[in-house]
């Protein structure tokens, strides 16, 4: 059956990823995968008072992959196509056919074992379509960016606030037989306010992403916290240089925790590009620390049956006791490691951080009470992280703490440390949870690094 918010069935979508193979197949690819797709969205922002864009998308695609050769040593084309016209398609695979015979056999190319494929059964609940009219759209960001003004007269400007709904539906099929896909969606709300006192100004900004737009944030709950946050900043002045512990905000720690990812990523591991390649079964984290991989909790932004390649995705504990147990890996990773696809195409599913000694009183306002005195990070800035030694070096700003109170908003200062040191020294995670994408943490509190200041 066709949904309305989509031009074509998943039976539909389903049908032309098989003659795709089919076609593979007769011009001589030993094995071929396709994905095809299509979305639609809306997206609009304001800036006082006034509509600044509106966007309509509708989008679709098919991505073939073919292999040519025999196993370990075949050779990878592929190409792409947003028109599902026969021909276009014949011509599409054909494109990718002629690429492969031009590329270097690799050995460790080709579809997942077969034995690896999942078998999809459940509904995870991923597809809550959110098909507002364009002007509905308008009103819930101008209620969010006007609840910002109205929290302080300091509020000077936004840059940025904005509403986006998009939804989508995909095929994966491959010539092992496997053949699935779903529905989804996903949505968000965010706003950037822009602070100023005399000749100062401060900005900060906060943002709810869902996949049922239910489960959103109000949109003047999200214009007035953010606003609050670019307040706070107001004053901010540098630090001199010295150690101290510090506690990143939840926020940046699930960015934390995608840095773990980014490290224990076949791609890092077998470029030699990680500091923790052959980590495996040695503690890299607080004995008090777990990872966990759940990709089947309903509704989340992470959850899937299958990986980017077919493959099945597991519930897994990635650390255990503060001990690396898996690694984030693609059949292609896999192979270069001389290990199995752990379901990780395209990433990690629902990862998140636990501690055995966090209770549940332990919020924020406790954080900061375990900080005591030191640096609370609220932002970090550029790309300081070298993954091949772990040293971490990045411009932050956030707020000195005293006495397990915010004293006063602080900027212009680089915190730095290396990621193996750091993970160890995870005193503490609050029960301050945040969801940033497919990663929840509470915030964490590291004992002690270097802040670089004035």
């Amino acid at each position: 059956m066709k949904n309305n918010v989509f031009s074509y069935s998943q039976n539909e979508l389903t049908a032309i990823a098989a003659d795709a193979l089919k076609f593979a197949k007769q011009l001589g690819a030993s094995q071929a995968a396709v994905e095809i797709s299509e979305g639609s969205g809306l997206s609009v922002s304001v800036r006082q008072a006034q509509v600044e864009n509106l966007e309509h998308t509708r989008d679709k695609g098919i991505g073939i992959t073919v292999y040519t050769g025999k196993a370990g040593a075949f050779s990878r084309g592929s190409a792409s196509t947003g028109d599902f016209s026969p021909k276009a398609l014949q011509d599409t695979v054909r494109a990718a056919c002629d690429i492969a015979r031009f590329t270097a056999s690799d050995e460790c190319a080709g579809l997942p074992e077969a034995s690896l494929l999942a078998k999809p059964t459940r509904d995870l609940k991923l597809f809550h379509p959110w098909t507002l009219p364009a002007q509905e759209a308008i009103n819930i960001a101008l209620r969010m960016e006007q609840a910002a003004y109205d929290t302080d007269p300091h509020i000077k400007n936004i840059d940025g606030c904005g509403l986006s709904a998009s939804q989508g539906q995909f095929v994966l099929a491959n010539s092992h037989g496997f053949s699935a896909g779903y529905p989804f969606s996903r949505h968000s709300l965010s706003i950037a306010p822009i602070a100023g006192a005399l000749q100062a100004m401060q900005r900060d900004d906060w943002y709810s992403s869902e996949r049922n737009p239910k489960n959103l944030a109000q949109p003047e709950a999200i214009g007035r916290y953010a606003a609050e946050r670019a307040l706070a900043r107001l004053g901010s002045r540098p630090l001199s240089t010295r150690k101290c512990p510090v506690l990143f905000e939840a926020p940046l720690a699930c960015g934390l925790l995608g840095s773990f990812v980014q490290a224990a990523s076949g791609g890092a591991l077998y470029r030699d590009a990680s500091f923790l390649k052959g980590k495996l079964g040695e503690q890299i984290f607080s004995t008090h620390l777990n990872i966990e991989e759940n990709p089947f909790i309903e509704g989340e932004i992470g959850s899937a049956e299958f990986d980017d390649e077919g493959v099945s995705t597991q519930f897994r504990q990635v650390v255990e006791a503060g001990v690396l147990q898996a690694y984030f890996l693609s059949s292609y990773t896999a192979r270069k490691l001389k290990m199995s696809s752990t379901g990780n195409a395209g990433g990690s599913h629902n990862l998140r951080l636990h501690s055995s000694l966090t209770q549940p009183q332990d919020d924020f306002k406790a954080m900061l009470r375990k900080l005591h005195t030191g640096l609370l990070v609220t932002e970090t800035l550029g790309q300081g992280i070298n993954y091949i030694n772990g040293d971490y070096s990045r411009g932050a700003c956030g707020y000195w703490v005293e006495n397990g109170v915010i004293a006063y908003p602080v900027e212009e200062i680089t915190i730095a440390g290396n990621l193996a040191q750091m993970f160890r020294q995870i005193a503490a995670v609050g029960a301050d949870p945040i969801r940033r994408g497919s990663k929840v943490s509470g915030s964490i509190l590291i004992e002690e690094m270097m802040l670089a200041g004035k």
